[in-house]
């Protein structure tokens, strides 16, 4: 992690209710001035998050999904949210938000109610072994960015081209001087995924994804992300990560990235 202690040990500053900045530490993976998703994803659920709970406490995210819209500047993000089918027991919400004057993601959310199923649960994955017995792996040998520098990457078993299971921590607030909640600090993490299972190296190869769908089937607890994930390259410039997600108990759900698969220019 940088240790410049000038800038904010966190992803964004808070400027007004919807308006913020992001620091040096959400720089992206493929070029210096653009900003990774996965904090700006982190972002969009607090505010939607945020913007769900002032109607009912008593509603879960099931799924929320991203569309990424464009090049993602390392620039002021403002966010806007609405709710699209409001309910007791199930409610949509979407978000948007706008870099530079231009609508850079929507996302939308759909939150249920919560119910004892514990009777009938069951069909998930067993915990991965712990981070503790992890081997510390550093994705800074094929990713650049102050985002990926800030993180504690820790391999399950050695990565390979298009397989990888690992944790990810990070120390980094997503706000500055803002707690948040279990759920958003650990969706912060997720879209990493499409960096952990790299099948061609990127300085050969773009597969930056163009979205995230994220399905629960329980709340994960935050602090650490387990990611399990494969990689799939098509025959015609197409490509999907997939990963079962973990939280220290065990698989709380999957995510999928769709890829858009391009060779570099020699």
């Amino acid at each position: 992690m940088n240790a410049d202690t000038t800038i904010p040990d966190a992803y964004f500053v808070q400027r007004s209710e919807n308006v913020f900045t992001p620091t040096p530490r959400a720089g992206g993976a493929w070029a210096d001035d653009e900003m990774h998703f996965s904090p700006l994803g982190g972002l969009i659920t607090h505010t939607i998050l945020r913007h769900a709970a002032e109607a009912s406490a008593s509603l879960q995210l099931a799924r929320i999904s991203f569309d990424i819209l464009g090049f993602l500047a390392l620039d002021e993000v403002s966010l806007s949210v609405e709710t699209i089918r409001p309910g007791r027991t199930i409610e949509l919400v979407e978000a948007t938000a706008v870099i530079r004057g231009r609508t850079a993601v929507k996302a939308r959310a759909w939150l249920l109610a919560d119910f004892d199923t514990a009777e009938v649960a069951g069909g998930a994955a067993g915990p991965l072994p712990s981070p503790e017995s992890a081997t510390p792996w550093s994705m800074m040998e094929a990713w650049q960015g102050g985002y990926v520098a800030s993180l504690d990457t820790r391999a399950v078993h050695s990565p390979e081209a298009g397989r990888a299971t690992v944790w990810l921590s990070t120390g980094c607030a997503l706000i500055e001087g803002v707690e948040v909640d279990p759920v958003t600090a650990w969706i912060t993490l997720v879209d990493t995924a499409n960096g952990v299972a790299v099948r061609e190296h990127p300085t050969r190869w773009m597969f930056p994804n163009v979205d995230l769908t994220i399905h629960l089937h329980r709340a994960p607890s935050g602090g650490w992300l387990g990611l399990d994930t494969e990689v799939v390259f098509g025959t015609t410039g197409l490509g999907i990560t997939r990963s079962v997600l973990h939280d220290l108990a065990g698989a709380v759900g999957f995510a999928e990235q769709s890829l858009t698969v391009r060779r570099l220019t020699e």
